[in-house]
């Protein structure tokens, strides 16, 4: 029963959430529009003080973005401005070699972004920089705060796009294949029993994940009770319930259950084009399927019942950050400080929870939903849940995008059926291990 319970927590706090941030709110744009005002913002007069902002959004979530800067540069009258850069609009890779003053990015996307491992200057030095200094990690939900936090629990970047991992289904989908659309899997075994029903009336792709090693490794860790983070400068990537779940995801894949199309976000259209049954990924992907008019559902990741100790609602937020880069100016570095500050204004924060569907990362994001007319039940659980206490995670920095790395390349041999899954996670572990991993 209690175990019931936490589950209807969890529920209550992602699903309705994430549900709750589709609304669009009345002054908001649609998101045609979007290239539009992108061209006014790269056109706004010139200031003394210009930096960019180079990021990966589309839709939706860049008509968001461009709104809210185009909002800050009006309040620098001419003096100062943030101009928007694509990443999508960088040619070739030289043209990446050219850093920006700020990246809205997932750190496992830094070589897509620049080609180059650039240094990132810290946001709580940023915020030094510039005379921010009321804004501290404990301002964040814990868990929010958690995903971007250093050892020291100083923020390296500022949590703006953060998404909880979820498994989406396709109606339709469910439908065509005797499933019962309005119940998606709890369990791995029911996901099984799902894809084998998906597989059997002709689908291609039952079942896919994007973010492999966050989704299906650091996650079904936390879960399970099996922290990946055993010393301070080690980690343990093959638990038996690790080792079962890859193996089990290996005999999937060989018998078409399960598709891999990458390690990054490459699922993620498989399945909103409807070719893919079911999906994990980032619970902000539910604002874009149901865009799209995909008859889709989401729900918690799903979890092993056998497992002894297993805690289903231990998931981990991740997702992209606003970073800041390093070897700029003191001016620069001030304009920085004013854009966070800017962007954690609460009717800031709720416009760009609404309109992107990530998460809101504090009390006042919260508090300026709720008086937008937010059901008060469903944020109250979603606060409730994003102050769960910390779990022991990898910290961003170098060593979580070095186990995503590692993992990243492992696996591959998983798919081509040339290792089997303890061989993968021993490799992974033993090369991860050979550096220093920094974590709380």
């Amino acid at each position: 029963m209690r175990k019931m319970n936490m589950n209807k927590l969890f529920l209550g706090g992602v699903v309705g959430l994430v549900s709750l941030l589709l609304q669009v709110p009345a002054e908001a744009k649609p998101a045609a529009k979007h290239k539009e005002k992108t061209a006014a913002v790269a056109t706004a007069p010139a200031g003394p003080v210009e930096i960019s902002l180079r990021h990966g959004l589309e839709g939706r979530s860049l008509d968001a973005l461009a709104t809210l800067t185009l909002k800050f540069n009006e309040t620098q009258k001419g003096k100062a401005r943030v101009v928007l850069q694509g990443v999508s609009g960088f040619a070739k890779d030289e043209d990446k070699r050219q850093l920006p003053h700020m990246a809205l990015l997932h750190p496992e996307d830094e070589l897509s972004f620049f080609d180059t491992l650039p240094r990132f200057r810290p946001l709580y030095q940023v915020l030094g920089d510039g005379g921010v200094k009321q804004l501290d990690a404990k301002r964040f939900y814990p868990l929010v705060a958690d995903a971007v936090d250093d050892s020291a629990g100083r923020l390296q970047a500022l949590p703006l796009g953060l998404s909880f991992p979820v498994l989406f289904w396709n109606k339709d989908a469910f439908r065509k294949a005797g499933l019962d659309p309005e119940h998606p899997p709890r369990t791995w075994m029911e996901v099984q029993n799902a894809a084998g029903k998906l597989y059997d009336i002709g689908s291609s792709c039952p079942f896919t994940s994007s973010h492999f090693a966050w989704m299906q490794v650091e996650n079904l860790s936390a879960q399970h009770n099996e922290p990946l983070v055993q010393k301070p400068s080690r980690i343990a990537l093959n638990s038996m319930v690790n080792v079962k779940h890859l193996a089990m995801l290996a005999s999937w894949h060989k018998s078409f259950y399960f598709r891999y199309y990458g390690p990054r976000g490459e699922g993620d259209q498989h399945f909103l084009s409807g070719e893919c049954g079911m999906l994990t990924s980032e619970s902000s992907l539910f604002a874009e399927a149901t865009a799209r008019h995909l008859p889709v559902g989401v729900s918690a990741m799903p979890y092993y019942d056998d497992v002894y100790g297993v805690t289903p609602r231990n998931v981990m937020p991740d997702g992209a950050g606003l970073w800041f880069l390093a070897g700029y100016k003191k001016a620069d570095y001030v304009l920085m400080a004013d854009f966070v500050a800017f962007l954690m204004r609460p009717e800031n924060q709720r416009d760009w929870v609404r309109a992107t569907g990530y998460l809101p990362m504090t009390a006042d994001a919260i508090t300026a939903l709720k008086e937008s007319g937010g059901p008060a039940d469903v944020l109250d659980a979603a606060a409730r849940h994003l102050s769960d206490p910390k779990f022991a995670r990898i910290k961003s920095g170098g060593a979580l995008e070095r186990l995503r790395s590692v993992m990243n390349v492992e696996t591959e041999a998983l798919w081509r059926n040339e290792k089997p899954a303890k061989e993968v996670l021993d490799t992974a572990m033993s090369k991860v291990n050979g550096a220093s991993v920094n974590a709380r």
